[in-house]
Order: C-alpha cells, then structure tokens, then sequence
C-alpha cells in the first residue's frame, strides 16, 4: 500500500523551508535598514520567519528518516539507498548517501548555526542572518524539485518510485512496492560513515559564520570590528573541517583495501584546500587583531575558504569528475543551480570587496623580517600555494567542461599517478610549514632580533638535530628527502614544545592552542612519512603459481595464498585461515557459518548447533538467530609465532552483483606499527565446479584418502529419527561415520542411507570448506562395506594480503594533538569575545 501522505509532508516542508528562507532574509534586510522605533518589531519578525524555516527543515530531515527507517520503498530514495537488511546504523548512513540527504544534512547544521547566532551575536544579527537566510534558500532549492517545462529546480528526495522509474511493472500495476530496496552502497556499510559525513557538512557549513561576519561588516563598513567575533567561528570551522577530513582518512584506512588513508582522490583534494585557506585565514587574523595588518589578506582568504567549499560540492556533485574520482556523484541535473549558488556569493564578495578596497585598514609599515607579521604572512602564503597546487590540477576536468561548452577539443589529462604527482610538491611546502611554525613562535611571544633569535633557537636546534638522528638510527631512514622531513618535522615539535613549557610554567595553558597544533602537525608528518614510505608488503607469493591473469605481476607477487587449515609462511609470521564466520546480533565476537543455516527471510538463519562463546550460551540448536548483515563474510586468520598463538584477523569481504568482490581490511595494532591485511580473492560456495564421481568400498574401521584428507570410515549405525524427516514403520535408515583430518583439524561427516520398501534415498553430508561431498551410495553386506560415492570441487581458500604500517600511531596521535590546540585556541578567542561583548564592545 502505498503512503503518500509523509512525502507529501516533506515536500510540503521543503516549499514551506524554501518560502521562510526567502522571507527571512527580506525581513533581516528591513530590519538593518528600519530606523530605531520599527528595528525591535523587524527583528521579531525576522527571528519568527527562521524559526519557521527551522521548523520546516528539521521537518524534511523527520520525513525523509521516517520513510528509510520504515523501509517506504515506494520512494525513490529508500529504493535506492536502503534496504530490510541494514541496522538502524546504517540507515542512519544512508540518510546522506545520496546527494538530496547531503544537501538536507548541510541545511540542518546551517539552521542549528543560525540559531546559536542569533541568540549569541544581537550586534550583529541582522547582517550575519541576512546572508544564512541567503544561503539557506540556494541550498533548500536544490532539493525543490520543481519542474517547470524544460527548468528542472533541485531533485526532491520524496519523488515516488513510480515516477522516477519507467518500468513496466508500474504499467500493469501503478501501486507495486517492491519488497525490498537496493541497499546501502557496502564501502558505506561502516561506522565512521555514521560519523563522518555529518562532521564534514558541519565544516562546510560552519565556513559560512566567518563568510557571513565579513559579507556584514563590508556592508555595514564596520572594517575591521568583525574580525573578533569571526576568529573563534574560522578556529572552530578549522578545527571540524579537519576533523571531517581525518575521519574520511581514517574511514579510507579501515574500510578501503588501497592500504592507506589519502589518496589524493579529487574529492579528497576537494575538500583539503579550503580546509588550507582557512587555516591560512586563521593566523592572519590573529595577525591582523595583534598589529592592525592583514586584515585585507584576512578578507580575501576567509571568502577564498567559503568560495572553496562551494567549488567543492560543484565538483563532487555536477558529474564533472565522473571519470577522475571514484567518490563523485552523478549529475542530477543540479549543475547549473551549484554553478548559480557559488557564483552569486562569489560576485556580492567581490563586488563588496572592490566597492570598499580603499576604505579597509591597511598597514603602510613595512614588516620587518624580525616581525611575527612577517612570519605569519610567509606561512599564509605557503599554505595558499599549497592549496593552489592541489586546486588547479584537481580542476583539469572542469577546464575541459569549459572548452567543450564553447564548442572547443581539450585534451588535458588529470596526473595519471596522482599519488606521486601531488605527494611531490605537497611534501616539500609541508616541510616549509614546519619549519615556519619552529620558527614563527619565538617571533609570537618575544621581540626578537637576530642574535635573540639565534640564541632563543640554539638549544631547540641542537635538541632536534639529536632527536632525529636517533628517529634516524632507529628507524633507518636512509632517503634523503625523508631524512629532510625528519629533521623539519622534530624541529617544530620540539621549538613548539619549548614555548609550550614556558606557558605552561606561566599557568597560562589557554595560549597553548597554537604550540599544541603544531606540535600535532610535526608528528602527522613523521607518522606520514614512515606509515605510507616505509610501508612493507610481507605477504609475497613464494608458491610460484599465478593467482589471476588479470591481475598485474605485482599483484600476483603481493599477495599469499591460504588454503583452509594449511599453516602459511609470511614473513615473521605462520597463518592459518580458519575460515568463514558471520556477525550475529547479541553475540560478541564472530560466528562460524557451519554453524548456521540461512533461511529464506533477510538477516535470518537456524543455529545448527549450541552457539557457545567464552563458556557462555548464547543459542541453542534449533534457534532462529538474527545475523548483521548476512552478505558480509569474516576470513578468521590466525597467526603465529613458531608454535606459539599471536593473534586473530578478521578481514570481511562480501561479493556485489555490480561491484564484484568488495573488501575490507582488518589490522593488528601495535605500539609501533600495524599489521594491515584484507582478502583480494576468494573461493566461490554459490557456483562451485564439482569434478567427476569418484566410488570408494570400504569397510569398518578402514582408512581410505579423500582427496588429499586422511579418511577414517568409524562404522555404520541404525537412525530411528533424522530432522526433518519422518521415518515410517518398515523404513530402515542407516548413518555412516567417517572423520577427516585437514591438518590440525578433524573433522566429521555422516551421509544417510534410507530404505523404504523398494526405494532408495541418500541424504548426502557436504563440507564446504574441504569441498566434498559424500553419499552413502550402497551397503554391501556381503562384504562388510559400504559404498561410498564422493564429489570434490575446489577446498576453500583465500588470497590475502598483508602490509606492515610502521608507526602509523604518530600520524593518529598527532591528529589528536593537533585538535586539542583547535579546542584550546576556540576557548581562548571566545572567551575573549565574551568578555568584549559582556562590555558591550562585540
């Protein structure tokens, strides 16, 4: 049956969110333009409209949940990015999968930013909503779905299945609802893909405070008045945006197979070089309130960053890198409206920007190299050229978009190994950077000369200089390059921790937040550096067979073979692949699939045994059990150490109709390093090439081969009961037992022989990860023996690789670290601002 009435709902809400954006921002603008006696009534009315708008966006969120979370699959959107299977984490997931989720999630976070602002800033409220109520109505319109004639505006998330799809069904029965929908795309089936799209859209949208402060104070030519209550906005969008951006990292190392966390991917590039120019936005800020220069530069970065992230979602949304990144959407039409979106902000900036250039502030001193203006300009600047470096060959694709528009041929070509391309020139302006912060923060607490300058640097210098040479040793770092990034990247963890101490000691931590980020980012770059340079394949294929002809030299090289049961050599370590287990919900750990049976219902299968972990019954035999996700299969790795148990892997892999063989990776942390490992192949159960039958007489108590398994044939014995059968009188049912050793492993398997009057019946006893399949074919009573008939397919297997990440903990902590000075830094300013608004001065 199919429900209109919630769609109708959050259509209703999108017009009615789209409408009060509108109105919103007309009546903010009255309210900045309205004299003393009519501003207090505007101001009411402004705040009720976004309120309204509020209401109606939280509204779209609700209705679109409600229709994944009750599986609406008549909806276009819960077909297409959800399904019965998915745990409730997971439709959280596919909330955003699609582009019209994105863009809801991202006006969600702008409207709970709207209204700290407007209960936080009364000075400058009017301004600073008047460009969020601006903002809101571009991003609402890209999920109108209006159509009128050939103008398509936004694609709505409440379009009916029917109407999306021309499918025949829908000819014959306009009220079909398929049972089930398409599913969650299985790399997004993770819990950091939970966490950290919102996180993102949170930066993205956070960009939009400083951008709107600065938009208001050129309008309203208060120059330079709002920079104070801007900086702590800029520090925490930095430091959210940042986080957004590891966790993607992270996401990438724990869920993709490519065996890192940056892959320099246009969608990746995307959304690093705003992050960039605003840092850069950051420090000339701090600059600018510290000696009244920069504050142009301070302009120009902070509409840059928001201008970025606008770019960003024109690149990752128009199609525009369909052929260059496999994280972009599909076109949805939505173009030209992303293309209006970031132009209209772009041209108001810069036409305010122009209209005022002569009027802003500037400092005519020129700044000396002794001067932390100086310093902090030199930074800026490096990182702009970072995020330049990266900008323009990311938009290579767009370039060509251009040409092609204007009837031209371009044939420009993004790096084919974009990894190397990018890694080369973003290393060395990383160094740069790290250098520039060892030094900058002696200019930012002293005055400085330059024989105070060499004597404040003497023992930070000769500190680092021991320290990396012992990094050096230990790690034999013996590339030249890297031996530069060890000595830059000490150099600023240990000249950012000297200043550190000394605030410390003055029991003035709260000015510890740019020591501490720097200190972050000097470790992020030796946890780079040794995690992704050293990096060490050690699973290498000494079998000399060839896995895959598809597959490239390197490949087959990389990567080891594990049969079932057989101990493997890889490097330090022996491994035994145990085989193949589910996650059932309620049961800690993984579940060995011979001991489950699926049924026909999703997520469901028969316990075909007592399900037993760590002494503890969890189900009995007979038991319907609820898997998580029952297309995921777990490879159970066991290592070892001589004789001696180390440690479990559990690398998941599943097989998609449209994908192929999806992967994910399972690591063994150390202190010092990962053991990262996921399974490249695998051996297929559903369509399995049994080889001819092979017979075998045996008798009692013999020992026969299977294959290559030693079989022991313990006997026959009379069945008066087989599950799922019902024996009647004069039936006779005989079991056959024989146990098979596969290594360490004994296993047992036991056909059934049924007589029923002149008919015969076998019930076969298959493993699947031996490959065999046995039937008691006949028993000889003359002779003692029983017949068996025997069919053999391929035994299980798996092709794993397995890659030591040494120290890729540093890189981790120094993330950490890093957004612990963000939080440090965000405390500061505000309480600043706070005790200037408090005086009535913000």
């Amino acid at each position: 049956m199919i429900n209109t009435f919630i769609g109708n709902l959050g259509h209703f809400a999108v017009i009615l969110a789209f409408v009060s954006a509108l109105v919103t921002a007309y009546a903010y603008y009255q309210y900045i333009v309205a004299s003393e006696l009519e501003k207090s009534s505007w101001r009411l009315f402004s705040r009720i409209s976004f309120y309204v708008h509020s209401v109606a966006s939280i509204t779209i969120a609700v209705a679109l949940f409600e229709i994944i979370y009750s599986h609406r699959f008549e909806y276009f959107y819960a077909y297409s990015h959800s399904s019965k299977a998915l745990p409730v984490h997971y439709m959280i997931s596919s909330f955003w999968e699609g582009q019209e989720g994105a863009f809801i999630l991202w006006i969600f976070w702008n409207v709970v930013l709207g209204l700290i602002l407007i209960h936080t800033n009364k000075f400058w409220e009017g301004p600073v909503m008047l460009v969020f109520a601006l903002v809101q109505a571009f991003l609402v319109s890209m999920i109108l779905g209006v159509v009128i004639g050939d103008l398509k505006i936004g694609s709505s998330p409440f379009v009916l299945l029917r109407d999306a799809l021309s499918a025949p069904i829908f000819q014959i029965n306009p009220d079909f609802v398929p049972e089930d929908g398409t599913g969650l795309n299985p790399l997004l089936q993770n819990i950091w893909m939970v966490i950290h799209p919102p996180t993102l859209f949170l930066g993205y949208a956070t960009t939009l405070v400083p951008f709107a402060f600065l938009i208001g104070g050129l309008a309203a030519k208060k120059y330079s008045e709002w920079v104070r209550p801007a900086l702590p906005w800029a520090q925490f969008s930095a430091m959210v945006l940042g986080m957004g951006i590891i966790m993607g990292a992270y996401w990438a190392y724990v869920t993709l197979n490519f065996g890192g966390y940056w892959n320099w991917d246009p969608v990746e590039n995307a959304v690093y070089v705003p992050w960039l120019i605003m840092v850069a936005g950051i420090h000339t800020m701090i600059t600018f309130k510290k000696s009244s220069t920069a504050l142009k530069s301070s302009m120009i970065l902070i509409v840059a960053s928001f201008i970025l992230v606008l770019y960003a979602t024109f690149l990752v949304r128009s199609g525009v890198l369909g052929d260059s990144s496999v994280h972009s959407f599909t076109d949805l039409g939505l173009s030209g409206q992303l293309l209006i979106y970031m132009l209209f902000f772009l041209i108001v900036a810069i036409f305010l920007l122009a209209k005022n250039w002569k009027n802003i502030p500037s400092s005519e001193k020129e700044a000396s190299v002794y001067s932390r203006e100086f310093w902090i300009f030199i930074g800026a600047t490096t990182l702009a050229l970072m995020a330049f470096q990266v900008i323009l060959p990311t938009s290579i694709p767009v370039w060509n978009a251009i040409v092609e528009m204007f009837g031209g041929i371009s044939n420009m070509a993004p790096p084919a190994d974009q990894v190397g391309f990018y890694t080369k020139f973003q290393l060395w302006f990383a160094v740069a950077v790290a250098l520039l912060t060892a030094v900058g923060q002696f200019f930012w607490w002293n005055k400085m000369d330059g024989k105070a300058l060499r004597e404040a640097l003497v023992i930070p210098y000769i500190v680092s200089v021991l320290l990396s040479a012992f990094i050096i040793v230990l790690g034999k770092v013996y590339d030249i390059t890297y031996i530069v990034v060890v000595l830059a990247s000490t150099f600023t963890i240990v000249a950012n921790a000297t200043i550190l101490f000394r605030l410390i000691k003055k029991s003035t931590f709260k000015l510890a937040g740019g020591s501490l980020a720097h200190i972050g980012l000097g470790m992020i770059l030796i946890g780079v550096m040794f995690s992704s340079g050293y990096s060490e394949v050690i699973s290498y294929n000494l079998s000399g067979l060839t896995y895959s002809n598809s597959w490239e030299d390197e490949l087959n090289k990389e990567h080891v073979l594990l049969w079932i049961n057989k101990p493997t050599q890889i490097k330090d370590y022996t491994a035994i692949y145990r085989g193949r287990q589910k996650k059932v919900k309620g049961i800690p750990g993984l579940v060995n699939v011979n001991l489950l049976k699926s049924t026909d219902n999703v997520n469901e299968s028969i316990a075909l045994d007592d399900i037993v972990v760590n002494g503890k019954l969890y189900h009995k035999k007979g038991d319907l059990v609820t898997l998580i996700l029952e297309e995921n299969d777990y490879f159970k790795i066991d290592y070892f150490k001589g004789d001696q148990y180390q440690f479990t892997l559990n690398p998941m892999s599943q097989f998609n109709s449209s994908m192929g063989l999806i992967s994910s990776p399972d690591s063994r942390r150390f202190l010092n390093r990962d053991l990262y490992t996921f399974v490249s192949a695998i051996n297929d159960y559903d369509d399995p090439e049994w080889r001819e039958d092979e017979f075998y007489e045996v008798a009692p108590g013999e020992t026969f081969f299977i294959s290559d398994f030693v079989t022991e044939f313990e006997g026959g014995e009379v069945l008066t009961q087989i599950d799922g059968i019902d024996l009647k009188e004069g039936d006779v049912a005989v079991k056959a037992k024989l146990r098979i050793m596969d290594f360490d492993v004994e296993k047992s398997l036991e056909p059934v022989f049924i007589i029923r009057g002149s008919q015969v019946g076998r019930i076969p006893a298959i493993d699947n990860e031996l490959g065999v399949k046995v039937e008691l074919d006949n028993i000889i009573p003359e002779k003692n023996q029983f017949s068996f008939k025997v069919n053999r397919y391929q035994k299980d297997y798996v092709v794993l690789k397995a890659i030591v990440k040494p120290q890729i903990n540093i890189l981790w902590a120094g993330t950490i670290i890093m957004l612990i000075g963000f939080c440090v830094a965000i405390y500061r300013r505000y309480d600043e601002f706070s005790k200037m608004r408090d005086k009535g001065l913000e």
